[in-house]
């Protein structure tokens, strides 16, 4: 009788599990599976188990490939946590899934020995998943903020990063949910990336993996009124709760969408975006409107210069501010305003425009409606 030994974590079993232990089974007549107890998931994962070891036995009993599992604490050798049971059982065979890493622990093992060490192919008759992968679906939020950029966006791309620009913006509501998708594509208020957060993604290296800048998944996880430190990676180096903007922003959609990554490569006045972000930083540290709102209008005036059309801002410039969301060219604008009372009006006589709020998950002052 051929005996066929594998192991792992198994901690959270899936359909390449069953592959695997199939495929393995087929190599013999009777697979026994060592389950990397707790310890040594702990020791050599860096995480506790999903579940407990007795779940992982009665689930990997049920299966008829399965001959016998067994649940190793050796925790001393990484990635050989199971050396007692294959001393024990002396296999015939010692499968492993594609490139294992610890294959040359595993050939030093076999070697000298009658045991044949066999590689199983990695890929799937269906779409792969792995442990992490449905640990982060499983962590994923089931409602996220968007945001509004003040200034400074695009020092956020790592090809622009400048020593010493600040990029400002803001956690808002209302924000999405799988259930209530109501943002176009393209509209400049980072849903991309609340996309992302929504399917268990690593929202920050979606959108550096698309060409575009960290700022949208930063601000949607930290929340509140954030300065940022332009660079490769998400700096934040100050935070408010943004309380002060409550009443005083809206959106208004400007009747076409953008893509960033089309237009990352267009020229732009980088120094120009470098001081809206300090003037906006300032502002920030100053809970100043009146320096929030001239960081704004200047950061419009660049993409103005840039070629985006202007704006329908039918009212005092010195009580007003407004710029396109994210990378413009369409999409939504932001607009900033002195008081409520303006906001107000300005939502009830568009059709186009809506209300957002600052939204802050540590104050818990801030509704998610």
């Amino acid at each position: 009788m051929k005996t066929v030994l594998v192991s792992g974590c198994f901690d959270i079993i899936h359909g390449g599990h069953v592959q695997f232990l199939r495929d393995a089974r087929a190599l013999g007549d009777r697979l026994v599976v060592c389950v990397a107890g707790l310890d040594s998931l702990a020791q050599h994962k860096g995480r506790l188990s999903a579940v407990s070891s007795d779940h992982k036995v009665a689930v990997l009993a049920a299966m008829d490939c399965v001959d016998r599992v067994v649940v190793s604490e050796t925790a001393e050798t990484p990635g050989l946590d199971f050396l007692d049971t294959f001393n024990a059982i002396k296999p015939d065979i010692l499968a492993v899934a594609g490139e294992d890493k610890y294959g040359a622990e595993k050939c030093d093992l076999v070697r000298g020995t009658e045991c044949q060490y066999v590689v199983l192919r990695k890929g799937l008759d269906f779409a792969p998943t792995s442990t992490t992968e449905i640990r982060r679906r499983c962590a994923a939020p089931a409602w996220v903020p968007l945001r509004v950029d003040f200034a400074g966006g695009w020092l956020d791309v790592p090809s622009m990063a400048r020593d010493g620009g600040r990029i400002v913006n803001c956690a808002v509501t209302p924000g999405l949910s799988l259930g209530d998708n109501w943002l176009s594509p393209g509209a400049g208020l980072g849903g991309s990336a609340a996309w992302a957060m929504l399917q268990g993604e690593d929202p920050v290296a979606s959108e550096l993996a698309a060409g575009v800048g960290w700022q949208d998944p930063a601000v949607i996880t930290e929340t509140g009124l954030c300065v940022w430190q332009s660079g490769p990676r998400p700096r934040l180096e100050m935070r408010d709760a943004g309380e002060w903007l409550r009443g005083l922003m809206a959106i208004r959609w400007t009747g076409q969408t953008h893509k960033t990554s089309d237009i990352v490569a267009n020229r732009r006045d980088l120094d120009g975006i470098a001081y809206a972000g300090m003037v906006a930083t300032e502002a920030v540290k100053a809970r100043s409107l009146p320096q929030l709102r001239h960081a704004v209008n200047y950061s419009y005036q660049i993409q103005v210069a840039e070629g985006m059309d202007r704006l329908p801002v039918a009212l005092d410039d010195e009580d007003t501010a407004a710029k396109y969301c994210g990378s413009g060219h369409g999409g939504f604008a932001l607009y900033l305003f002195n008081d409520q009372t303006d906001r107000t009006a300005f939502v009830a006589g568009d059709d186009a425009a809506r209300a957002i709020e600052p939204y802050d998950r540590w104050s818990g002052q801030c509704s998610k409606n």
